[in-house]
């Protein structure tokens, strides 16, 4: 059996190593929040963090993830769902369909991490994920909102 640290837990798993991370967390792991959407790294649904930085799961590997590897996935972002974008989500309604909205979070939560207090720009250039219900608008004040509070 292989091992993964996910959400502060060592997680044993047996999967192929060039099994996409994606599949040992939604397969094995029972971790169903992280999602498939492309499948080549595009569109982002996928997003998980590695040691603090936002990772397409979908095309990483299970084997490239090492045994000091921190991966966190939206389950462990926040599991009582008080993280400030998750309320920020909410208070803003931002989802319709909700599917890619694991990774918006995941992504915007990397964001804050690198830069507490982002401008249009730096949140353009972070997050990068499609949407297609076309969310963008509300994923960009949701962001400023968890960041201000107000």
């Amino acid at each position: 059996m292989a091992k993964l640290n996910v959400n502060g837990r060592e997680r044993e798993f047996d999967a192929e190593p060039d099994t996409p991370l994606l599949w040992v967390l939604r397969e094995q792991l029972d971790l169903t929040g992280t999602k498939y959407g492309c499948g080549v790294a595009l569109c982002g649904a996928c997003t998980v963090h590695i040691d603090g930085v936002p990772t397409r799961s979908c095309v990483r590997p299970v084997s490239s993830v090492g045994p000091n590897e921190k991966v966190v996935t939206i389950e462990g972002l926040s599991p009582d769902g008080t993280h400030a974008l998750q309320k920020a989500w909410a208070a803003l309604d931002v989802p319709q369909c909700g599917y890619c909205q694991s990774g918006m979070l995941m992504a915007a939560a990397a964001l804050l991490e690198a830069k507490p207090v982002p401008n249009d720009a730096d949140i353009d250039q972070a997050i990068n994920n499609i949407c297609r219900c076309g969310t963008y608008n509300r994923v960009r004040a949701a962001i400023k909102l968890a960041t201000t509070g107000a």
